[in-house]
């Protein structure tokens, strides 16, 4: 399925607005004063401009909304858009910008004009952003995504950033893809097959099987997946563009492709939903295409644990104790708390292989996290504040939520077990909380760490600030501005 919409850049000329076109979006900084683009589309269609920005309703608008014209006279174009400005206009606001002409766009032919626009590489990562669709099945839906052709004063000085820009889009679809298939396609095989793609781009993708994770004594992971018919694996994706010296950023994702809950059943309402619970692991993924596709200086190696959590009569049953490969033993109270088993082994085995200079795990973990902070935050727990301050200023500068939230000795003693060394959940109190208190145990003391409680955010049932319902590819973006300012060796 093609997500991406065809971009093309062309000089600034103002014979392009007679165009046959869909629609034409402008800018529209200083009512009193139209710049050319204004002026001469004013005059086009006898004045419509000026007594459409000068009206109440443009009035009330803020930075970055869009007002429509429909079926302007003297012009070949069906609408026309108006985007009002500000010299204060900030990149966020660029950002809403597209995102507000991507959402009037669907399967247009447009002409962006943006010659006076300072936040041009944000406006079109807004609009590229938006303009995502998941059809792969529905067999009427038009499959035309449109295109644009943007109009710049010097187009050649945005080729270079606008490549970036759709190399970081196409890490987020790619997450949101795998996050959006039904988990009778995108079964643990699918998946794996899928990001032995990555290697066309120069990452290095190696499978671990069953009989490698069980020789590895990856017993956590193991024990969720024992009752589906899809086999468990790990997938490591290596990316290495950077000295070899270089220690890596490991990022590790949980990639549950479909869980029931397994013998700790979940209420079939909205169990539908839980295709989704692979989230973490897609955010890997999106990042890992990300970087190589903008060809990175930086070393980063991923890591995600492919799992079906399924009730059969050879799944894991609440009060099985399973040996984790770091050596610790696990009671299972609740098979629905299947995640941290998973990131236990692969953070273990990360640390062990990789040695790593810090670490970045993701999981659609808990419902305790959205309960806490709704669906516009991520929870973020760390055990280094430099390390934390870093991800949490990227996630800003992104615009995706992020939150931080406590690590505390304290709640330990709710992980206490009377037959093993620890249990996997820790009641309904501080659900979030005890989880990362878990995942903790498995990072060793002088790692920098970062947990990502992503339940809320990964996925949503209303449109989110860039994407439809669904999937929306939460964290590529601050992932990889992490990468950028933090890893890349040229900075």
């Amino acid at each position: 399925m093609k997500t991406s919409v065809d971009v093309t850049l062309k000089e600034y000329d103002l014979e392009l607005l007679e165009g046959d076109y869909d629609r034409i979006s402008f800018f529209v900084e200083d009512v009193k004063k139209m710049d050319s683009i204004c002026g001469r589309v004013n005059k086009l269609t006898k004045g419509a401009i000026f007594r459409a920005i000068s009206s109440k309703e443009f009035e009330k608008k803020s930075c970055g909304d869009v007002l429509t014209l429909s079926f302007p006279n003297f012009l070949q174009t069906k609408y026309l858009d108006l985007v009002k400005w500000s010299k204060s206009g900030t990149p966020n606001d660029a950002r809403k910008a597209g995102v507000n002409l991507a959402k009037k766009s669907n399967h247009s032919r447009v002409l962006m004009c943006v010659a006076a626009q300072n936040f041009s590489e944000e406006l079109m990562k807004g609009y590229l952003l938006r303009r995502y669709e998941f059809s792969n099945y529905k067999s009427l839906e038009n499959k035309d995504m449109g295109s644009v052709i943007l109009m710049l004063k010097r187009p050649k000085n945005f080729r270079k950033a606008l490549l970036e820009t759709k190399a970081i889009v196409d890490g987020v679809f790619f997450t949101r893809n795998l996050v959006n298939e039904p988990a009778n396609i995108l079964n643990t095989v699918e998946f794996s097959e899928r990001l032995k793609g990555l290697s066309s781009l120069g990452v290095d993708v190696e499978v671990l099987e069953e009989n490698k994770l069980a020789e590895l004594g990856m017993n956590a992971l193991l024990g969720v997946g024992q009752g589906s018919a899809n086999p468990s694996k790990i997938v490591i994706m290596s990316w290495n563009g950077s000295s070899k010296k270089d220690k890596p950023l490991a990022l590790v994702g949980k990639g549950v492709v479909f869980d029931t809950g397994g013998i700790s059943l979940k209420p079939a309402g909205g169990m539908e939903e839980m295709t989704m619970d692979m989230g973490g692991a897609g955010v890997v993924a999106g990042t890992m295409l990300s970087l190589a596709k903008r060809k990175a200086k930086a070393n980063v190696v991923g890591l995600v644990g492919l799992v079906e959590n399924m009730p059969s009569s050879t799944a894991q049953r609440p009060g099985d104790i399973v040996k984790s490969m770091k050596g610790d033993t696990i009671e299972v109270i609740n098979t629905d708390a299947e995640g941290r088993l998973v990131l236990s082994d692969i953070l273990w085995y990360t640390q062990e292989r990789f040695k790593p200079a810090c670490i970045v795990d993701l999981a659609t973990l808990t419902g305790a996290i959205i309960v806490g902070l709704g669906y516009e935050n991520a929870g973020v727990f760390s055990n280094d504040d430099k390390f934390c301050k870093s991800f949490l200023e990227a996630a800003s500068q992104e615009n995706e939520g992020a939150w931080r939230m406590p690590l505390s000795a304290e709640y330990d003693k709710k992980l206490k077990s009377r037959l093993a060394d620890m249990k996997n959940v820790g009641g309904r109190d501080a659900g979030a909380i005890t989880a990362a208190q878990f995942i903790q145990r498995f990072i060793k003391e002088d790692m920098p760490w970062i947990h990502l409680d992503i339940a809320g955010v990964a996925h949503t049932k209303t449109e989110s600030k860039y994407a439809p319902s669904g999937a929306t590819g939460w964290g590529v973006m601050s992932l990889n501005r992490l990468v950028s300012e933090k890893f890349e060796n040229n900075k």
